[in-house]
């Protein structure tokens, strides 16, 4: 089996950043602070925690989540040497468990402002670790990310996405009383399609497009494109995904109409009368937004129009976070970073003749499509330990997927899709 100290040269990560689940480092002065403020912060909140000799402490009703500390002494002290990374830590290593992960998790995430209190929050800057130099997305920099990532394992995602293998949120049909999804399990696939058919039509591809992807993934966009009419160049710097895309193209018998290509976004040649970008612009990193709609306004032929699709964070909260080393990049998605709506709008205007021209919000949606994902994960652990991945990677993914599940149930990330064009 592989173990979390043993899949490193398989997942191209670094050692040092792979969670040593044998032992609970940090000093002990940083655990007594963290033991003080996590009681605090959980004594207001809807959640309860059990401690192992039984006592309760928290705000919330006996329905309410209830996390179950198995080993305090560990869990304070990784939270108290590294904060909310040292937090996700102590799940991983199986300090403490919750059977509503997600719901104890949306809490948390719905009063984030809340947790620590004021006086310390402006102290934040000297506590909180910046992400490493080595994360940057330089153009090496952002194929050792993409690889530790999307490189895991087809097979892996094969489990619990469905037969679009599409990794972004779907756009479910809606209940007509209340605009809720109506999301289940055999409705992904065709949410997923239904997607894909908004960005599509967003940029405007039909017969005889030239259309550019930024960002592959498994293929089905430039598959459903060229089912349009449409010729595609699709690019990606994820050696699996470009062979897995590269595959189906083939098989579906279209290789005349898409050309999939192993090309960073900045390498690319050529305009384009459309351009299609799903959930790419998250990877990018921060100090490289510029660049990539630079590239966009650059590759996009005139009368052309652009759909882009977009995890974003409130502008406020992104200026807040930015600097800070996160688990999410440490363990899942190393470089990146969620934008604002408003530093998309910054970018554009000050870097193109590009501007939003129309907007689409679903976040719900992006809940409901990471719940499928969950329960399909979870229903399959067997399988993923057959595939080699241990019980630390197990909690790890489970943790990534409830985490995210719950920024989007809480409201504190969204999802759009946005029309770009030139005005």
């Amino acid at each position: 089996m592989i173990s979390s100290r043993q899949q490193v040269p398989r997942c191209a990560v670094d050692a040092a950043r792979w969670p040593d689940v044998a032992v609970a480092e940090g000093s002990l002065v940083r655990a007594a602070v963290a033991r003080v403020l996590f009681r605090q912060a959980v004594s207001d909140l809807p959640v309860r925690v059990r401690f192992p000799d039984g006592r309760l402490l928290g705000g919330g009703p006996p329905s309410a989540p209830v996390m179950v500390l198995h080993r305090p002494r560990e869990f304070f002290r990784r939270f108290g040497a590294c904060g909310l990374i040292g937090f996700g830590e102590s799940y991983l290593a199986g300090d403490w468990d919750c059977a509503d992960l997600t719901g104890l998790l949306t809490v948390f995430a719905a009063h984030a402002g809340d947790l620590i209190p004021a006086g310390l929050q402006r102290l934040r800057s000297l506590a909180v670790r910046r992400p490493p130099p080595g994360d940057r997305q330089t153009p090496d920099g952002a194929r050792r990310n993409i690889g530790r990532h999307y490189d895991l394992s087809n097979e892996l995602f094969a489990l619990f996405l469905d037969e679009t293998m599409t990794y972004s949120s779907a756009l479910f049909a809606v209940n007509a009383d209340d605009g809720t999804p109506l999301a289940a399990d055999h409705l992904l696939a065709g949410a997923q399609r239904r997607k894909i058919d908004c960005l599509l039509d967003r940029a405007g591809v039909g017969p005889g497009c030239r259309l550019l992807e930024i960002g592959t993934g498994w293929g089905e966009l430039a598959i459903q494109a060229a089912h349009r009419g449409a010729s595609v160049v699709t690019v990606t710097i994820s050696r699996e995904q470009h062979a897995y895309a590269a595959r189906r193209v083939a098989e579906a018998g279209l290789a005349g109409r898409v050309r999939v290509e192993l090309r960073d976004y900045r390498d690319l040649e050529g305009t384009f009368d459309a351009i299609c970008s799903c959930e790419m612009i998250e990877a990018v990193g921060e100090r490289y937004w510029d660049a990539y709609f630079t590239a966009l306004d650059r590759h996009l032929a005139p009368g052309g129009r652009i759909g882009l699709q977009t995890i974003t964070m409130p502008h406020d909260r992104m200026l807040a976070t930015r600097h800070t080393y996160t688990w999410i990049q440490k363990y899942i998605f190393p470089g990146g970073l969620l934008p604002s709506l408003t530093a998309i709008e910054n970018s554009l205007t000050s870097q193109t003749r590009l501007r939003i021209t129309a907007r689409t919000d679903f976040g719900p949606h992006y809940a409901q499509t990471l719940r499928i994902w969950r329960d399909r994960f979870q229903a399959r652990a067997h399988e993923v330990t057959e595939l080699g991945f241990d019980d630390v990677f197990k909690r790890m993914w489970t943790f990534y997927l409830c985490y995210s599940e719950a920024g989007f149930r809480s409201g504190y990330i969204g999802v759009s899709q946005l029309t770009l064009a030139r005005i």
